[in-house]
This record gives structure tokens, C-alpha cells and sequence, in this order.
């Protein structure tokens, strides 16, 4: 895992989606072209005083001439997008990362299902785009309280046609997984939003094969029982052991002893920070890695390990 490109680019335009979401468009000053993407990637914005936050590229991967994100203010939340609200105007230079996609979409799938919470909806435009223009079999379900409330909503009844199936709670309209139907070969099923989406999501769907239901969610639930101890890490390559206090994470540690880490949000949600390791009882605490990954997979910002584990470092 390699850190990745920082960017200074222009906000070209910023508009409200809704009375609690702004939608920006970035460009770099200079090149006519930005970097690559596919449906699903997001990118990271740095603010000012060093803190990082995620955000789901929204606007057309064929059109690498500008990104767009949208952004919902949270004024309960860390201060992120209420910084972003207050200051990404016309004009204005941001700090955005190359993109990274976490929910790719499959290859060899003959039939997709995306199913959308709020303003969990952003991986989705793209998605539907790609989708609507390779002609695939493709369902989008929008959960939001109401159309007012339904952040880029116009674009996506451009973009799906009768392929887009709103369920508004305000008008009496909530989404049951069961809706999504038996398991079918060659079907996907994405639900991006808020955690008790995610798990009613996946519940309804727990005999489907794991690889092939995909989700992400932009926080990581806090877990006020979870208690850290203390643990051992064994560095493979050299045998070096580093003990991580109870009250310091394996990814501090191992920066403090020298090692290059890179990472973005420390909440366990963008995977910029994975590794490996070869033995061991780790304790996931993250919401990047599926389970089959989870064997031998790791994210130290936020997983630890009971008594010891050996890193593939």
C-alpha cells in the first residue's frame, strides 16, 4: 500500500443539493485531465489543520476533467463537514487525494442491486452511470425521508429511468430488504449508508455467497463495551517485537518504531492503512475487510490483537 497523490484543486462550483448537502465540483488549475477513476472510488479531503475525511466521488468516470463530491453537514459530528460547508466556495484551493475505490463493481456480475441510504447515495451515481451505459441489468433503491431530503436525486432519475425505486419514509414508503428477493447466479447486491442499513442489508441476505453483497459506510459505530488490552506485535521480516499499550494503537506503534504507514481517516473505514499478518487471534474492528480477507488481513489504525500477533512487515 502506497501513500497516495495529494492534489491542490479549484472549487469550480458549490451548490446545495439539499438544505443540508453541497455539492462541489473540483478542477486542477493546470491540467486538463485528473486522475483516473471508476465507479465507486472516493477521495480524500485534507483540511487545514491536518485532519482527513472521505468522500465518494458522484459525478461521470468517462469525464476526467473535473470530480464532484457531495458533502452532508453534520453538526453533531467531528467538525469535518461543517468546515467544508462553511469554506469550499467558488475559487476556493482544496487538498484532495487521487481516488481509491473500496466497492468496485463486479465484472461478471449479470445483475446489480444497489440499495442507498441518505446521503450514502454518492457511490451510487457513478455506479448508475457506468451501469446505465454498459446496458446492464441494474436496480437502484433511494431510502431518504423525502425528496426534498434525497440529495442528487434529479440526476438519478436522468441517469435510470424506471431502474431507480424511491421509498420516502415521510410518505409512508420504507425499504424491506426482502424486496431484493431470493439469491439468483450472477447477482450483487450494494447497500451503502447508515450502519443499521447495512446490517438489516445483509441479515435479510446472510445465506447469499459473502462476495457477492458489498457494503461500506462513512463511520465507524463506536463500540462503548470494547475494552483495549494490551498485545505483543512480532515484525515477520526482522523478529522484532513491539509491545502496544492498551491505550495506543498498533498503527502508532509501529510508526513510532520507524515503519511507514500510510493512512487516511484512523477510523477503520477507507483502508488506506491494510497489511498483513501470519498468526495470531486478531480482534477486526474495521468496516473495509470482508471476512475471507480478514484471515490474514488487518487494519492497524483501529484492529488489535489478544495476547500477540505476527505482522507480514
Amino acid at each position: 500500500m502506497t501513500a497516495r497523490m495529494i492534489m491542490k484543486l479549484q472549487v469550480t462550483a458549490a451548490r446545495l443539493a439539499t438544505p443540508d448537502v453541497l455539492h462541489v465540483e473540483l478542477v486542477h488549475p493546470l491540467r486538463p485531465e485528473l486522475p483516473e477513476w471508476t465507479a465507486g472510488a472516493h477521495v480524500d479531503l485534507r483540511l487545514p489543520d491536518g485532519r482527513v475525511r472521505q468522500y465518494s466521488l458522484c459525478g461521470d468516470p468517462d469525464d476526467r476533467a473535473k470530480y464532484e463530491i457531495a458533502i452532508k453537514r453534520e453538526d453533531d459530528g467531528r467538525g469535518g463537514s461543517r468546515w467544508a460547508h462553511e469554506h469550499l466556495k467558488e475559487g476556493v484551493t482544496a487538498h484532495v487525494s487521487s481516488p481509491r475505490n473500496n466497492l468496485p463493481l463486479s465484472e461478471t456480475a449479470t445483475r446489480y442491486v444497489l440499495v442507498a441510504g441518505g446521503i450514502g447515495i454518492t457511490p451510487f451515481v457513478s455506479m448508475a452511470r457506468t451501469l446505465a451505459k454498459q446496458n446492464k441489468n441494474f436496480t437502484l433503491h433511494y431510502c431518504a425521508r423525502s425528496a426534498d431530503n434525497a440529495p442528487l436525486l434529479r440526476e438519478l432519475r436522468e441517469i435510470c429511468g424506471d431502474q431507480l425505486k424511491c421509498w420516502f419514509s415521510r410518505e409512508g414508503a420504507r425499504f424491506n430488504p426482502q424486496t431484493i428477493g431470493a439469491y439468483q447466479d450472477g447477482t450483487h447486491v450494494y447497500v451503502c449508508g447508515p450502519e443499521r442499513l447495512l446490517e438489516a442489508v445483509q441479515a435479510s441476505l446472510s445465506d447469499w455467497p459473502e462476495d457477492h453483497v458489498h457494503g461500506e459506510v462513512f463511520q465507524l459505530t463506536l463500540d462503548e463495551n470494547f475494552k483495549a488490552e494490551p498485545f505483543e506485535a512480532t515484525i515477520a521480516s526482522t523478529g522484532e517485537r513491539l509491545l502496544v499499550p492498551a491505550d495506543r494503537s498498533l498503527l502508532e506503534v509501529l510508526r513510532s518504531s520507524g515503519f511507514v504507514m500510510p493512512s487516511s481517516c484512523e477510523l477503520g473505514i477507507c483502508g488506506s492503512c491494510e497489511c498483513g499478518y501470519r498468526d495470531g487471534i486478531v480482534i477486526h474492528r474495521d468496516k473495509v475487510l470482508s471476512v475471507s480477507k480478514r484471515q490474514d488481513r488487518l487494519m492497524p489504525c483501529v484492529s488489535r490483537a489478544r495476547v500477540a500477533v505476527t505482522l507480514d512487515l
